[in-house]
């Protein structure tokens, strides 16, 4: 008899451990056919449609979706929306669903460089007078802001660096932002004109704010002529869109304070086919030409790319008059070959010889280019 009990006891207590084991696996199947049907739902639901307030009214909200067109829909009055806002939207009806909490529509970062430069004046040759000049309207009013107020007079908002290229532009304004402290925003023009109506001209805007906040800053704008070209009547939608963004750019530079610690600088290798509105006085009116080296300035800027080269037996005054016409960047190509000729014939030193060779290479990469030019264009 009490074998059979004991029996009993076992057979109940295997079929509610059975029991039990399948109830559990019962529960994790649930849980995971749930999660796939949240995550089936979540994946055929139609996207949502990101856009911008652009006015608040008594019976609806003004918005205006990617296109460019505006609409007048209803909304919850919970939201709390006001004109700037970002919302997501129905595709369908336009239904406001919610407000995304961003401060700017573009990651900025994306278009600009943000750095402390480390380049000094010290580490250019040959613009004596442009550093001077660039120390004058960029580095004195952000120093000595107090000064101008004494005497009276307003500093220039911005500057104008033109010239042929690889003479030190782009130089020039790393080494006034480190001799400031200020932070360097640099940015290159054709990369503020975007696809959709608009939003070039709200990119410009976001940059100089972020000018504004990392203040004192320098804002940079590489090749300025591909958007601040001379504007003609009729055009593309692009070449509109190009204007618009150019006109944002006119804004924020006359929106700044007289005295205030954000300077532009614009660099460009054509002068000529620049908008007269960008350099007119109030705006980038104070143009420095940045030329080609003289036969001194080729001497300095030899000296400071050999201060750290290993030299032997090189004479510097024949090699700068072999380099007539070499800009700052060739220079440069030319001393960085030299030590690639040392490097081949396994010499921890460079000889004249490295350098004779070095200019001759760098000569006949810019003729092959020449032609490459005329082939192409001639």
């Amino acid at each position: 008899m009490g074998n059979t009990n004991n029996g009993l006891d076992k057979a109940v207590y295997s079929y509610a451990y059975s029991y039990s084991q399948l109830e559990e696996e019962n529960r994790i199947l649930r849980e995971t056919v749930g999660h796939m049907r949240e995550r089936l739902n979540r994946f055929m639901s139609k996207p949502l449609m990101v856009c911008e307030v652009k006015d608040v009214l008594k019976d609806g909200v003004l918005i205006k979706i990617p296109n460019g067109n505006q609409f007048c829909v209803n909304f919850l009055p919970e939201l709390k929306l006001a004109p700037g806002d970002t919302v997501l939207v129905e595709q369908k009806n336009l239904t406001i669903v919610k407000k995304i909490d961003t401060t700017s529509e573009f990651n900025v970062e994306r278009f600009v460089i943000i750095e402390k430069p480390t380049v000094t004046f010290k580490d250019i040759g040959g613009l004596k007078e442009q550093i001077r000049e660039i120390k004058e309207v960029i580095e004195l009013p952000l120093t000595n802001p107090e000064l101008f107020k004494r005497v009276g007079i307003q500093p220039p908002k911005g500057i104008l660096l033109h010239g042929d290229s690889g003479t030190g532009k782009t130089l020039l304004a790393k080494a006034v932002a480190n001799s400031t402290n200020a932070t360097f925003i640099e940015i290159v023009a054709s990369e503020l004109v975007q696809k959709f109506i608009g939003e070039g001209a709200k990119l410009v805007k976001e940059i100089f704010d972020l000018a504004k906040k990392k203040a004192p800053s320098i804002v940079f704008i590489d090749e300025l002529d591909a958007l601040a070209s001379k504007r003609i009547e009729l055009g593309t939608s692009g070449e509109r869109e190009v204007q618009r963004t150019f006109m944002q750019l006119l804004a924020e530079i006359d929106g700044f304070k007289t005295l205030g610690n954000v300077k532009v600088i614009g660099c460009t290798n054509r002068k000529d086919i620049l908008d007269p509105a960008i350099i007119r006085p109030g705006r980038l009116d104070r143009l420095i030409e940045v030329p080609l080296p003289d036969e001194e300035g080729r001497m300095e800027i030899l000296g400071i790319h050999t201060r750290r080269m290993n030299l032997r037996g090189v004479n510097k005054q024949v090699l700068v008059k072999k380099m007539v016409g070499f800009s700052g960047a060739e220079i440069k190509a030319v001393c960085t070959e030299a030590g690639y000729f040392a490097i081949r014939d396994k010499r921890d030193y460079v000889t004249q010889e490295d350098f004779l060779n070095a200019i001759n290479k760098v000569l006949a990469s810019e003729e092959r280019d020449g032609e490459e030019y005329l082939h192409m264009f001639g």
